[in-house]
């Protein structure tokens, strides 16, 4: 069996909501070390300013640096779409992956030509979202909503819960209504609740979640990084399984509660550490 170079892929979000995408990482590469930073200190970002966003990523950048990453995936919307860009200039060192709202393929998926998107205000407001509706989005009609309540209903693990219920049919109805057939995934929160969407919206409405894109761009990066081949990776996956004690989660948090969350989710035990901020640095308290 092929030995791989020893890599670690940092993944962070404001919250619970990136576990999507580490779970989509997980399936694509098995075996690899990874970190998960959430930031529930300042759980939703959605509601925060870009340039407060932005000084916040800076410093949790700096800390995946120290723990030896070597590529970051910032599985927040919110995130990626007010510091993406400046993270790849103010760190050129380092392989960054964002979160892009899939309105590509959401434009090309459309039969009605109305697409509906959800996603935070602060996804909304920023340059990546922009640029993307700009670039694909001008033959259809977009349809948006920023769903508010849901990322804490979801971080609180009240996803069943109906209130949850209850904020999505008031984003979701007045776009039936509109005539949507494809919905776009705009924060790494949302896939959680895709079977209360489906509920809701039916079986001829797609449901795009960009999740396993995005962990296919990881894993092109880490071939590239590794100079390992596709088919070597491949037969190493059929011989690999995750380990959970792979991972090392971090949360700004409280620790209880985020691997109560852990356990709700994924049905794991996770390592969980907690990072507090102190003074606009993040430091790991000693045991």
């Amino acid at each position: 069996m092929k030995s791989f170079p020893e890599k670690k892929i940092a993944v962070f979000d404001s919250g619970v909501g990136g576990l999507s995408v580490l779970r989509a990482i997980w399936q694509q590469i098995p075996f690899e070390r990874t970190l998960y930073f959430a930031d529930q200190a300042h759980v939703p970002y959605g509601s925060r300013s870009l340039a407060e966003i932005r000084t916040l990523m800076y410093e949790i950048t700096r800390f995946f640096l120290s723990q030896k990453a070597s590529i970051i995936v910032i599985a927040c919307n919110t995130a990626s779409a007010a510091a993406l860009n400046d993270l790849r200039r103010k760190f050129p060192e380092m392989d960054f992956v964002g979160m892009e709202p899939a309105v590509k393929p959401a434009a090309t998926l459309t039969k009605s030509g109305v697409v509906g998107v959800l996603a935070t205000p602060a996804t909304f407001q920023g340059e990546l979202y922009n640029s993307v509706v700009e670039r694909f989005g001008t033959d259809v009609e977009i349809l948006q909503d920023t769903c508010p309540g849901l990322v804490q209903q979801i971080e609180a693990g009240a996803i069943h819960s109906p209130k949850t219920e209850t904020i999505l049919r008031e984003a979701l109805e007045p776009m039936i209504t509109q005539g949507i057939d494809t919905i776009v995934l705009g924060c790494t929160h949302y896939p959680f609740v895709i079977p209360i969407i489906q509920k809701i919206v039916g079986d001829q409405i797609t449901i795009i979640d960009p999740a396993p894109a995005v962990a296919k761009q990881v894993k092109r990066i880490w071939l590239k990084q590794t100079q390992a081949s596709d088919q070597a990776l491949s037969h190493h996956l059929g011989h690999s399984a995750h380990d959970p004690s792979e991972t090392i989660f971090y949360t700004t948090g409280d620790v209880q509660a985020f691997q109560k969350i852990i356990r709700k989710y994924y049905h794991i035990d996770a390592q969980t550490n907690a990072v507090r901020w102190m003074d606009a640095s993040l430091e790991i308290p000693l045991q």
